[in-house]
Protein backbone atom coordinates (compact mmCIF):
# COMPACT_ATOMS: atom_id res chain seq x y z
CA UNK A 1 0.00 0.00 0.00
CA UNK A 2 1.42 3.57 -1.01
CA UNK A 3 0.20 6.57 -0.01
CA UNK A 4 -0.22 9.46 -2.18
CA UNK A 5 -0.12 13.13 -1.27
CA UNK A 6 -1.43 15.84 -3.43
CA UNK A 7 1.06 18.57 -2.38
CA UNK A 8 -1.28 21.43 -3.50
CA UNK A 9 -3.66 20.67 -0.63
CA UNK A 10 -1.03 20.15 1.70
CA UNK A 11 -0.84 22.45 4.73
CA UNK A 12 1.77 20.83 7.08
CA UNK A 13 -0.92 20.86 9.62
CA UNK A 14 0.63 17.27 11.52
CA UNK A 15 -2.33 15.28 11.63
CA UNK A 16 -0.75 12.72 9.65
CA UNK A 17 2.51 12.70 11.50
CA UNK A 18 1.08 12.75 14.72
CA UNK A 19 -0.87 9.05 13.89
CA UNK A 20 1.83 7.65 11.48
CA UNK A 21 5.19 8.99 12.55
CA UNK A 22 6.92 6.59 10.27
CA UNK A 23 5.88 7.75 7.53
CA UNK A 24 5.13 11.58 7.53
CA UNK A 25 7.37 14.37 9.24
CA UNK A 26 6.52 17.70 9.39
CA UNK A 27 9.39 20.62 9.84
CA UNK A 28 10.13 23.52 12.07
CA UNK A 29 8.81 25.74 8.92
CA UNK A 30 5.47 23.72 8.60
CA UNK A 31 6.31 21.86 5.67
CA UNK A 32 5.21 18.21 5.53
CA UNK A 33 7.80 15.68 4.10
CA UNK A 34 7.37 12.06 3.19
CA UNK A 35 9.44 9.99 4.33
CA UNK A 36 8.04 6.89 2.63
CA UNK A 37 5.90 6.10 0.19
CA UNK A 38 5.16 2.47 0.88
CA UNK A 39 3.04 2.50 4.04
CA UNK A 40 4.85 -0.06 6.75
CA UNK A 41 3.46 -3.53 7.75
CA UNK A 42 1.14 -3.42 10.63
CA UNK A 43 0.22 0.30 10.12
CA UNK A 44 -2.26 0.12 7.39
CA UNK A 45 -5.38 1.24 9.64
CA UNK A 46 -3.33 4.15 10.62
CA UNK A 47 -2.70 5.37 7.45
CA UNK A 48 -5.88 4.89 6.42
CA UNK A 49 -7.18 6.89 9.86
CA UNK A 50 -4.27 9.59 9.09
CA UNK A 51 -6.42 10.33 5.25
CA UNK A 52 -9.64 10.26 6.67
CA UNK A 53 -7.97 12.84 9.82
CA UNK A 54 -6.65 15.25 6.92
CA UNK A 55 -8.68 18.33 7.03
CA UNK A 56 -7.14 18.91 3.47
CA UNK A 57 -8.10 16.21 1.93
CA UNK A 58 -4.55 16.07 0.63
CA UNK A 59 -3.47 12.14 1.53
CA UNK A 60 -5.00 9.02 -0.50
CA UNK A 61 -3.98 5.67 -0.31
CA UNK A 62 -2.77 3.02 -3.26
CA UNK A 63 -2.81 -0.70 -2.91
Amino acid sequence: MKIVVDWNRCAGIGMCESLVPDVFEVDEDGQMNLLTEEIPDGQEAQAREAVSACPNEALSLED
